[in-house]
């Protein structure tokens, strides 16, 4: 059973659908020199729909902005052009994203709403402990789980023996690897290597439920998969994986991490994820 189901996945990651050409474009621009509104308008001119998106997010309570934003110019004044290229991205996943997971227990709008949510914590956690700023922190937290876009199916079918796997204490997603012979962190991983995302992104993917198992742990991997679990702790996007959940030990500890930074991390990434899925929600 493991191997058809493991051939038939594999199957799947490879017609799984490409990133959107509008998000190629803003990771390119997330990954090089600061990048100008021209370079941001270019991506944006033929797409009058994602532009306008990328505005009103531009104009949510999120930034609290004093003045209205009226085009990209003003909004790379307003938000800086990183954060808005970060916005264009976003706005492109959307789509593919916003949507139930099947064999997850995800409703509509739920697995938007936790990606959206461990961005967000993973970035307050770096300004928290004070980390360098990467760039990539929001596009991997963004991501952590495309993987179960393209396992949901294989998890819904095997959904009775993943749970046999679980009541014996098993977490869900070594329950998951058990019955299907891969899990959504793996898939994930699969998926952004085909995408052509950055190495230390696939790698703080496949890690981000194990960082204590990785074969080079990074700061990284910790922060997202400090960030998830501390979503998940506060029930956004939980779903078939429950609340059975604590950050590793160990990676707090690399990352210096405090009861009172979880706590600040939390409270401000409730805030602040309302605000954005309001936003998203009626686009």
């Amino acid at each position: 059973m493991i191997n058809t189901n493991y051939q038939n996945i594999l199957s799947k990651i490879e017609t799984f659908p490409s990133i959107p050409g509008s998000a190629v474009k803003s990771l390119a621009l997330l990954d090089g020199p600061q990048a100008c509104g021209s370079e941001i308008e270019e991506i944006l001119q033929f797409d009058p729909g994602l532009t306008a998106n990328v505005l009103k997010l531009a104009n949510s309570s999120h930034f609290g902005t004093p003045r209205k934003i009226g085009s990209v110019k003003q909004a790379v004044a307003a938000v800086g052009s990183k954060k808005l290229i970060q916005l264009v991205l976003a706005t492109c996943i959307n789509a593919l994203m916003d949507k139930p997971v099947p064999g997850y227990d995800l409703p509509p709008g739920e697995f938007w709403r936790h990606s959206v949510a461990v961005s967000v914590a993973a970035e307050i956690l770096v300004q928290e402990l004070n980390l360098p700023q990467a760039d990539v922190v929001f596009t991997t937290a963004l991501l952590h789980d495309v993987g179960k876009l393209a396992l949901g199916e294989f998890v819904k079918d095997e959904y009775s023996q993943i749970m046999e796997e679980t009541s014996a204490g098993t977490s869900f997603e070594v329950a998951e690897h058990k019955v299907l012979g891969t899990d959504h962190a793996e898939v994930g991983a699969r998926i952004l290597e085909k995408w052509s995302l950055p190495p230390e992104v696939v790698r703080a993917v496949h890690d981000h439920h194990a960082p204590d198992d990785a074969e080079s742990s990074g700061t990284l991997t910790d922060i997202v998969h400090v960030a998830n679990v501390l979503c998940l702790m506060v029930g956004i996007g939980v779903g078939r994986e429950g609340l059975h959940y604590a950050p590793s030990a160990s990676a707090t500890k690399r990352l210096n991490l405090k009861a009172d930074h979880l706590e600040i991390v939390a409270s401000r990434t409730l805030q602040r994820v309302n605000e954005l899925s309001d936003v998203f929600e009626a686009n």
